[in-house]
């Protein structure tokens, strides 16, 4: 075996060795980047194969941009590994043209799996009381009042699909914490995730799978919210989730066209007797009213509203034929990785 042969061996072996190797990032210097955002800077744009990047426990506090695919971020531990902002919508958009950079994480790449993390926008947790900052978007006033329950993304999307989230604390106090909007084409998974915020704090728009997850209310009129208003088989499902927030909190709202799975769902007793409902709207609703439960309690005694009722739905599906591959189709199988 000529020596040219076994230096060409050598190589590949070294080059598929590195590829396979993780990104580390750790803010104490100990890893290939200190910050997530250097780590994503240093990937190329498109990848055939997943590239990871290895966070060590530790606080993040930086505002992050993912417009890369297939890249996934995996915390060394959900509760340690903290990325986070302190950013107010209301103030963002004073200055800024669009949601690009309004939350904690900022989407536009496909095919991201976050795993392991802690994600917050710590605006109204930081701030007690509600503020007045000049404004140039109000040609009015020239000046915006924010509020500590205002809008505050710990994630936001822009054209994503196939995004998986998994063990994971997406946190903020107000509204529209978790943001993943794509109504066109976005596939979402979330499993084992905590969620907590104010009005609409987690929105998906288009196909959205939820399991094993913990939603909180700290504030507002509604938790969960959904849009599928581009195609009729557009839905949010939500499976094995358990529900809780403040005395009276109410379970969700809809201003455009959305269709609800909730299956073995637990509520807490401070969830107030109020179905999820239809915000007065100039929007048409094509395709009606689409809400569906089955086997949903409430401690302290069910309400009439969240009764069984998937026979209502279209083809009547059973409920345990109601997971991923069933939302997703064959358009994505969040489970084969």
């Amino acid at each position: 075996m000529n020596k040219a042969f076994l230096l060409y061996c050598f190589i590949i072996a070294s080059v598929s060795s590195f590829a396979q190797q993780r990104i580390i990032v750790d803010a104490n210097g100990g890893g290939n980047f200190k910050t997530i955002q250097e780590a994503i800077n240093s990937l190329t744009d498109n990848a055939d194969k997943t590239r990871t990047i290895f966070v060590k426990n530790g606080i993040y506090n930086e505002k992050v941009f993912i417009e890369k695919n297939n890249i996934v971020i995996e915390g060394e531990s959900k509760e340690a590994t903290v990325l986070t902002q302190a950013i107010a919508r209301d103030i963002w958009r004073c200055g800024n043209a669009d949601d690009w950079g309004v939350a904690t994480l900022n989407l536009k790449g496909s095919d991201i799996t976050l795993k392991n993390l802690t994600i917050t926008n710590s605006y109204g947790f930081d701030n007690d009381k509600e503020t007045t900052v000049p404004c140039k978007s109000d040609t009015a006033k020239g000046e915006k009042k924010v509020r500590k329950d205002g809008h505050q993304m710990a994630l936001r999307s822009f054209g994503t699909t196939r995004l998986k989230v998994i063990n994971c604390i997406l946190k903020a106090f107000g509204g529209d914490t978790v943001s993943p909007w794509n109504v066109e084409a976005g596939m979402f998974y979330f499993k084992d995730c905590v969620m907590e915020g104010g009005v609409d704090f987690y929105c998906p728009r288009g196909w959205a799978y939820a399991e094993n997850c913990k939603f909180y209310a700290h504030t507002g009129p509604a938790s969960i919210w959904h849009d599928g208003s581009k195609y009729e088989d557009s839905k949010t499902v939500l499976k094995n989730c358990s529900f809780e927030g403040y005395e009276g909190f109410k379970l969700g709202r809809y201003h455009r066209d959305a269709q609800f799975y909730l299956i073995n769902c637990s509520f807490a007793k401070e969830m107030a007797d109020a179905p999820i409902y239809l915000v007065a709207t100039s929007n048409t609703i094509q395709w009606g009213e689409r809400i569906y439960y089955y086997n949903c309690h409430r401690k302290g005694g069910d309400y009439k509203w969240f009764g069984n009722n998937l026979d209502k739905a279209a083809g009547k599906p059973d409920a345990d034929n109601i997971n991923a591959n069933w939302v997703f189709g064959n358009k994505w199988n969040p489970l084969k990785d």
